[in-house]
């Protein structure tokens, strides 16, 4: 079904404007498309200047998370017959813009690389290639393995906002799946990094991140898991 969409963006492009303004764009879209396809709509038939991310459209990358209606969303799986034909679209918030919806992640990727998440086991496994472990041993970490990186999360947290060094939900969580992976051997290495109000500690159990994660990872129960193995210091 046909449907008029009066979609406003937020544009700003830090080379010729000196604040962020709001652009409205009058569309005929499918009530089945998604915000994506509007977004599209626009840069390929009203004003090819205006900047967005996209890659996968197809909810895996995560690279089209942006503030839709208020909330964070990704773009590609975000139907416009579920968000209605009024739509604003901002950039995701707490972190700078590089042009219109456009980001720098630098300071988000940074935080993730802070928890250091990789397996960390050595020396390599006697007799086998495979480092094994039981269905219940993987299963504690799976919720935690959805994560990709969108930062829907951690743009959504209000101490993200105010506390640069807070190292944000989706580090965390990606902390946790490997602080409960049976095979690492630096539970307390990681847990030292955890522990303080830059850490999980930081949390104020907001349940923003939760709301926000497009992969429904039960965002602020991760965090609150990581906060009480600090206190056990990974025994």
């Amino acid at each position: 079904m046909k449907v008029a969409v009066n979609l406003r963006v937020l544009r700003f492009d830090p080379e010729v404007d000196k604040a962020p303004h709001w652009e409205s764009y009058a569309l005929e879209m499918d009530d089945g498309d998604r915000v994506l396809d509007a977004l599209h709509e626009v840069r390929w038939h009203h004003d090819g200047t205006l900047a967005f991310r996209r890659s996968c459209a197809h909810g895996v990358c995560g690279s089209d998370a942006m503030v839709v209606n208020g909330r964070n969303r990704l773009a590609c799986i975000l139907l416009i017959r579920d968000v209605g034909p009024d739509i604003t679209v901002e950039p995701m918030r707490g972190l700078p813009v590089v042009k219109d919806l456009v980001v720098d992640m630098s300071t988000f990727f940074e935080q993730y690389r802070s928890v250091q998440p990789w397996l960390k086991a050595d020396p390599p496994p006697p007799g086998s290639r495979e480092r094994l472990q039981s269905p219940e041993e993987r299963a504690r970490f799976d919720d935690t393995t959805k994560c990709i990186l969108c930062a829907a999360c951690t743009t959504s947290c209000p101490v993200f906002w105010t506390n640069e060094q807070f190292v944000g939900p989706a580090a965390i969580v990606n902390a946790h799946r490997f602080v409960f992976d049976s095979r690492d051997q630096a539970k307390s290495e990681r847990l030292a990094g955890l522990g303080g109000r830059d850490g999980a500690w930081g949390c104020r159990t907001a349940f923003n991140c939760t709301e926000a994660c497009p992969r429904h990872i039960k965002v602020t129960q991760a965090i609150e898991e990581v906060r009480r193995e600090t206190l056990r210091g990974g025994d």
